[in-house]
Order: C-alpha cells, then sequence, then structure tokens
C-alpha cells in the first residue's frame, strides 16, 4: 500500500496533519514483499522504483515457507546389496533412496551433489559383511569431483565368517569436513582385501519389531557459511535489487523488505 505524499513544493496544513500522523504510526512508504524463484534459483530480483544505487534493504520472513527455511542438507541411503570389486581395485558406493533433502541430490547413483558453495560435514555409515573363513578388511575414503580426497581413507577389519551362512558384520562410520563450490559432488570409495567383503542390507522386521537397516547411509549438511538470514542484496541499481539466497525449489517463500535512504 502507498500512502499519500505531500507536493513537492509543500501542501495544506491539513495534508502535512495526514502524513506527520502516518509517520508517527510507522505508515511510511519504504516496504514491500517478494517470493523467492523456484526451479533452484539461487537469486531473486526485487523492482521497485524507491531502489537507489545506495539505499539500505533489510530483508524478512513473510510467510510460514520463509520461516521453514533451512541450511542445504541431505539424507541418502542403499536399500540393496552392494557387491566389492576384485581386490586391488576401487569402487563407489551407490545411493538409490532419498529420504530428506533441501538444496543437496543424487546423480549417477554415486555422487552426492551440492548446489551451493560452503563448507558441507559429510558423514557416512556402512554395513560391511564378511562371509570369507578369514579375517578381511576394507578401505573406505571420501573424493569430491572424482579425486580423492587427502586424509580421509579409513580401514575397517571384519573377523572371519560366524559359519558358512552367517557373515560377520562391522559397522564402518566417519564423518569429516568437506569445502565445495557450487556444483560440486562428493562421492564414498572403497576397496576391499577380499570380494566376500560386502555391504549388506536387512529388510524390515515386524516380529522384534525394527526398522530396516539400509546397506549404506549418507548425511551431507552446510555447517559454514550460517547467519541470522540466508537472504542478502548481492547487487543493486536505480530501480532494482538482486537478493541472493540458497538454491529454492519452493513455492510460497514470501520476504518483506524495508527501505532506508
Amino acid at each position: 500500500m502507498q500512502f499519500r505524499r505531500l507536493p513537492t513544493l509543500g501542501g495544506t496544513p491539513r495534508q502535512v496533519a495526514e502524513i506527520l500522523n502516518n509517520v508517527m504510526d510507522g505508515k511510511t512508504n519504504n516496504t514491500g514483499t517478494f517470493t523467492l524463484e523456484t526451479g533452484n534459483a539461487t537469486s531473486t530480483t526485487i523492482n521497485d522504483e524507491r531502489i537507489s544505487v545506495d539505499t539500505k534493504i533489510v530483508v524478512l520472513p513473510f510467510s510460514s515457507a520463509a520461516f521453514a527455511d533451512a541450511a542445504p542438507f541431505g539424507e541418502f541411503s542403499n536399500l540393496t546389496d552392494q557387491t566389492s570389486p576384485s581386490t586391488g581395485t576401487s569402487a563407489l558406493v551407490e545411493w538409490d533412496t532419498t529420504e530428506q533433502s533441501s538444496g543437496v541430490y543424487v546423480s549417477n547413483t554415486t555422487r552426492v551433489n551440492v548446489r551451493n558453495a560452503g563448507t558441507y560435514c559429510a558423514q557416512y555409515s556402512l554395513q560391511l559383511a564378511n562371509i570369507a573363513n578369514t579375517g578381511e578388511y576394507a578401505d573406505i575414503w571420501f573424493r569430491r569431483n572424482g579425486t580423492n580426497i587427502v586424509d580421509t581413507g579409513k580401514r575397517y577389519f571384519l573377523p572371519a565368517r560366524k559359519s558358512a551362512s552367517e557373515p560377520s558384520h562391522v559397522v564402518g562410520a566417519y564423518e569429516t569436513l568437506i569445502v565445495c563450490a557450487a556444483g560440486d559432488y562428493i562421492e564414498v570409495a572403497g576397496s576391499v582385501s577380499n570380494t566376500d567383503v560386502t555391504l549388506e542390507h536387512f529388510a524390515a522386521d515386524g516380529t522384534v519389531p525394527r526398522p530396516a537397516i539400509p546397506a549404506a547411509s549418507i548425511v551431507v549438511k552446510l555447517v559454514s557459511p550460517l547467519a541470522y538470514s540466508n537472504i542478502f542484496v548481492s547487487s543493486q541499481s536505480q530501480g532494482q535489487a538482486t537478493v541472493s539466497h540458497y538454491a529454492n525449489d519452493t513455492a510460497d517463500k514470501t520476504y518483506a523488505y524495508i527501505l532506508v535512504g
């Protein structure tokens, strides 16, 4: 809503009193709203003739979807067994189920992609199994954009099988911080001392009861930069401003803005 303005050369006492009373009530012509672009857009344009190159723009959430906005995250799993490659070679862990995500997604079955730049916490959990009659091991590490990340390797030792039909089991778990540019992807790679070492899943058991046990799980979440608001004005000119934000694919994320100067 636009409130009445005084004529350029002044106004009547009644007009002046109306304007001053509105100002005292906080009703000034320096506010508006905008809704974030969707389609995983990372910027939205505000068009407002009152914006100048040096206007200060304050942005605040104005809808429930905007208030609920969260830093990018993704949780993915694999609900099928995965066999090991031949010894002396490496393979990539695959993901076939998206548990929950926002701004992080899987592609090519092995790649956990991030839409926004930043430092991410990446954590895997692998249900390792060994059916060999000897103790064996699995080496696991992270990769970024197809390149091994230094010092992320871990070795997990699995005892010999319990019986011909009952493997031994070990959970391999590790967490680290990975700096990513927008569009980077993270993978989990591994190699084994014996192809009898696999990733094994278990279906839900209704008699216990317990939920399904995935063969593999991974969580990737942004930890920095985090701020009071993830939205900021990245550029502005006469009549418009560009607002940068997390990649958005949610409708009705509406924000209010206040113009100062």
